[in-house]
């Protein structure tokens, strides 16, 4: 058994020493190898359940990517071709947006009308339980299968809310997720609002459907564009979305490890709005390609931004397939605004912020404080 489990650890590591070099001031490498073969022995043998070594392998890996950042992470063949069906923008859950932080799964933004939306989870929510089991010591992928289950089918779950004391349990029906990224209406008769809940692969095309529809009116001369609780998507799109409103200029850049993959992305000529006064609402829930739209449209003091700073995920991952079905998600780079300023863990700060509506009062009433202040803001 020891052979055998040295044997496993050694492939383990093979894997994450390709194409690594190591300096001279780092431990030897194959001396952790050695006692990570050691540790998982003693788990074989004195643990007091019966463990499954292809679990602790995956769970394995996984640590090795997780130990990176937040977002890195092994996705085994099931969970790859669950996240492959999500991205066709329809699948069963409760409509959350989640990452992993300080060993906690972290609630990123929920979706628009979604069960865990109405139910009240918010963007910052820190998911604790999940029925009876702790979630706190689980990688990401083991909680996101715990969530998942048959369209219909109850879950709970716990979570800790920062400035609440006590612990908040909510019950929630699984359904069928439909991503429809894009609602639009007129307000006041000369504001057109645009509410943009993801960067999907046609996003873009139907947020200029939009503008084309308010253009046709000749009374909307104000826009307002929405991204709160947008948990972001495609690069491709948060560039051509910034595009629609900008004449000139840098929208975006990427800077990795590997000095040919720096990239940077303008503007071509052409605001579809043609230079009319534009608002951006962003909160919390805002992040990733939401974030590059919002700080670039800010950097060019296109557009002022309300409400309350953004989530601050500035970093590209790349969904790498392995050999045996599934895949590892790496960050392999970071966007940085055309001022030059990182997103990561910083976010974007509004222009004016404006606080949420409270829990209780949101959910209750069709209070909105940031939406109404943009609002009187553009009407004078």
């Amino acid at each position: 058994m020891k052979k055998f489990t040295k044997f496993l650890v050694t492939i383990i590591f093979s894997f994450f020493l390709i194409n690594i070099s190591f300096s001279a001031n780092d431990e030897n490498i194959y001396d952790k190898i050695d006692l990570f073969s050691e540790v998982l022995d003693k788990i074989n043998n004195e643990y007091v359940e019966e463990i499954n070594q292809n679990k602790i392998m995956d769970s394995a890996i996984n640590g090795v990517l997780q130990s990176l950042d937040p977002y890195s992470g092994y996705m085994s063949p099931e969970i790859f071709k669950e996240m492959q069906t999500e991205t066709s923008g329809k699948f069963g859950g409760l409509g959350i947006e989640v990452g992993m932080e300080y060993g906690v799964v972290k609630v990123i933004s929920p979706m628009d009308n979604s069960p865990a939306e109405r139910v009240g989870v918010k963007a910052g929510d820190y998911i604790v339980k999940i029925n009876d089991i702790q979630v706190q010591g689980k990688s990401l992928t083991e909680a996101v299968e715990i969530m998942r289950g048959p369209v219909g089918s109850n879950i709970e779950i716990t979570v800790r809310r920062v400035g609440v004391k006590k612990a908040i349990t909510f019950n929630i029906t699984r359904e069928i997720i439909e991503i429809k990224s894009v609602k639009s209406k007129i307000i006041d008769k000369n504001v057109g609002y645009i509410r943009l809940t993801s960067f999907n692969e046609n996003s873009s095309k139907q947020v200029k459907e939009k503008i084309k529809e308010f253009k046709k009116d000749e009374n909307v001369e104000k826009y307002i564009l929405d991204l709160r609780n947008n948990p972001g998507g495609l690069l491709s799109q948060a560039i051509k979305i910034s595009d629609f409103f900008l004449d000139n200029g840098e929208i975006v850049s990427t800077k990795s490890r590997k000095i040919r993959e720096n990239r940077k992305w303008f503007a071509k000529k052409g605001d579809l709005v043609d230079g009319e006064t534009l608002v951006v609402l962003i909160n919390y829930g805002s992040a990733s390609a939401s974030e590059i739209v919002a700080g670039a449209l800010q950097d060019h003091k296109r557009a002022i931004l309300i409400g309350e700073s953004s989530f601050g995920k500035g970093s590209v991952q790349s969904i790498i397939p392995l050999e045996n079905n599934g895949a590892i998600r790496l960050t392999i780079s970071k966007y940085y605004l055309p001022s030059g300023k990182s997103i990561s863990e910083v976010g974007v700060t509004p222009d004016i912020e404006i606080a949420e509506s409270s829990d209780e009062f949101r959910i209750n009433t069709e209070t909105d404080n940031q939406l109404d202040f943009a609002v009187k803001l553009l009407n004078g």
